[in-house]
């Protein structure tokens, strides 16, 4: 196993334990203790968990993992999440999309749908130059995957950079924003609550996000299941914000009740 590999491993162990022991870790991954002591030491270094005498801890209410390394957790999910949403989108809409692993899986999603559009052909002139979708977004990943795609009119916010996501944020994203009106917004968050609605880690982040909301007719929230009745630090706004939220299979029974009570529609694929 790569150093990489084993560094994902053990952040997503921590992501949902909140803390790992350097004995259960080593037998987690099927290494020595020896190299789960030097992998914990150098994650500490930059700053992406805190050391504790046996193992180490998270930190923050809920814990917040790059993007690189959170990509490969609940993959498959968060396609069939994708599929699902890219055919909730109409020809020619504005959709605005936040950074994550579920939004990139989203325009991936929307990539793939344009180009079999353009594969159909089509016979009016003016529709064939048409973009299939134009993308607003504030994430410099997918605004790099959708560059590429002359089916996709892509719009990128502006701002300051923030590593661990790679979202783009403060005043100059705001200024973009408010001159855009979005037909639909598609967020991911990292934690829906029932009282406090839409949150994530970062207030300058939770801030995009909630413009993204404000800007745009509708609203689909997409998240894996594993994000429900989960805190984080920042909100973002109200379930009453929320038009449609689209998650996976595990999404419980009751939990599914009380967002439709809430006048949500839920697709759980």
């Amino acid at each position: 196993m790569s150093k990489h590999d084993r560094w994902s491993k053990l952040l997503e162990l921590l992501a949902g334990e909140g803390r790992i022991e350097v004995d259960d870790a080593a037998a987690a991954l099927d290494v020595s203790p020896a190299t789960i002591r030097r992998d914990l030491d150098e994650l500490a270094e930059q700053q992406m968990l805190v050391r504790t005498r046996g193992g180490a801890i998270a930190h923050g209410v809920s814990y917040e993992l790059p993007l690189r390394y959170k990509s490969s957790r609940h993959a498959s999910e968060k396609q069939r999440i994708a599929t699902a949403v890219a055919g909730m989108i109409a020809d020619g809409d504005v959709v605005g999309l936040n950074g994550g692993t579920t939004t990139t899986e989203v325009a991936r999603a929307l990539a793939l749908r344009a180009g079999s559009r353009e594969g159909r052909g089509r016979r009016d002139p003016a529709e064939a130059s048409a973009p299939a979708f134009t993308v607003v977004t504030n994430a410099l990943n997918i605004a790099g995957e959708l560059a590429v795609r002359p089916q996709v009119k892509i719009v990128v916010t502006g701002g300051v950079a923030r590593p661990q996501t790679y979202e783009l944020v403060g005043p100059l994203t705001v200024g973009v924003l408010n001159e855009v009106v979005l037909d639909v917004a598609v967020l991911g968050v990292d934690g829906v609550d029932p009282e406090l609605g839409l949150m994530t880690h970062q207030e300058d982040e939770a801030a995009v996000s909630r413009l993204f909301a404000e800007r745009a007719r509708r609203v689909i929230v997409v998240t894996d299941s594993s994000k429900m009745g989960r805190r984080a630090f920042a909100r973002i706004c109200g379930l009453d914000r929320v038009d449609v939220l689209v998650t996976d299979s595990g999404l419980p029974a009751e939990t599914a009740a009380r967002l439709t009570d809430a006048g949500i529609k839920v697709h759980a694929v």
